[in-house]
């Protein structure tokens, strides 16, 4: 006898991310119109120390937007919610992937930046803070544009998922790299002033807080 097979194809709704990516366009020009007072991205970008305002909110706006576009890219390649979080459940919901991988990066960018404070305050170097926040802030705003485009090509477009996942690897390596870059060749000064103080930095603050949140992720 022969077999018929019926394949039906179940139609993905996206919906969300294009609501999440608008959502975070919005915000972004409500923070170039209200916290930068009227400033295009240009003027944004080449905002100098003296002339910035709303510095703190600002950073706060754009980790999120970078956090909330960084856990679209990710959670689709984690591959299980440990089972300590999976079966915590509010109002009866239950936290998935993307709320998980949203969740983590949250809590990594509060501590890092809890923890950032803490070392400069220790070692004296806390009037430096401020520079190390311009320059992240304009960093990540670039960086989550980045992530928007590469949010939007993974949920539609018909890519190979494997090499995709390979390319946000390079993507968020390249990143890595060229922040770092930025951060020791910046004319302002916006690390420590010691040297060894900067590799204490980059090592404790920047390279093993990845190399941990990689490992919680993708165990």
């Amino acid at each position: 006898m022969q077999k018929i097979w019926s394949l039906v194809r179940i139609t993905e709704h996206n919906d969300w991310v294009v609501y999440c990516i608008l959502g975070s366009i919005f915000i972004y020009i409500i923070l170039l119109s209200v916290f930068q007072r009227n400033a295009n991205i240009k003027d944004f970008l080449l905002q100098k120390m003296d002339d910035s305002s709303n510095l703190t909110p600002s950073w706060i706006i754009i980790s999120i937007v970078r956090c909330v576009m960084l856990s679209l890219l990710l959670s689709q390649f984690v591959p299980v919610v440990p089972k300590t979080i999976s079966d915590m459940q509010l109002f009866g919901f239950q936290v998935n992937k993307i709320g998980f991988t949203l969740l983590t990066l949250f809590s990594f960018d509060l501590m890092r930046s809890l923890l950032t404070f803490f070392f400069y305050s220790s070692i004296g170097n806390g009037k430096n803070i401020k520079g190390l926040t311009l320059v992240a802030s304009k960093f990540y705003f670039l960086e989550s544009i980045a992530f928007m485009t590469a949010g939007f090509a993974l949920f539609y477009f018909p890519i190979d998922l494997t090499r995709y996942f390979y390319f946000i690897i390079g993507l968020f390596i390249g990143s890595f790299l060229l922040k770092n870059l930025i951060y020791f060749f910046h004319k302002q000064s916006i690390l420590p002033e010691n040297w060894y103080y900067k590799f204490l930095y980059i090592c404790t603050l920047q390279i093993v807080p990845v190399l941990v949140l990689w490992k919680f992720l993708f165990y």
